[in-house]
């Protein structure tokens, strides 16, 4: 799909990977803030996100991590099995 099994490989570390470009650690970093219960999107961090997305960008991102989220803590809840439609095994990127 386009994305490189480095970067996948690398997506623990995106804050200081060089396979990320800033606006990409700008958009996980958000991802970050919305998902993980003890952060927060501060002022500071809202304020960069305004300077490299447009206002119709944002509301796509924060509603595409939103939903991502939702789905993830509803399947969770009705023990909904992965479709195993990404590889989660480094044995497996190889394959694909």
């Amino acid at each position: 799909m386009g994305v490189t099994r480095e970067k996948i490989l690398d997506l623990p570390n995106y804050a200081g990977s060089p396979h990320y470009s800033d606006r990409e650690r700008l958009a996980l970093e958000f991802a970050d803030c919305i998902t993980q219960t003890d952060r927060e999107v501060t002022d500071e961090l809202f304020e960069r996100l305004k300077d490299s997305f447009s206002e119709d960008e944002l509301v796509e991102l924060a509603a595409t991590i939103a939903w991502e989220n939702c789905s993830s803590k509803f399947n969770r809840a009705f023990r909904v099995d992965s479709q195993e439609l990404w590889p989660r095994t480094l044995e497996r990127l190889d394959e694909g």
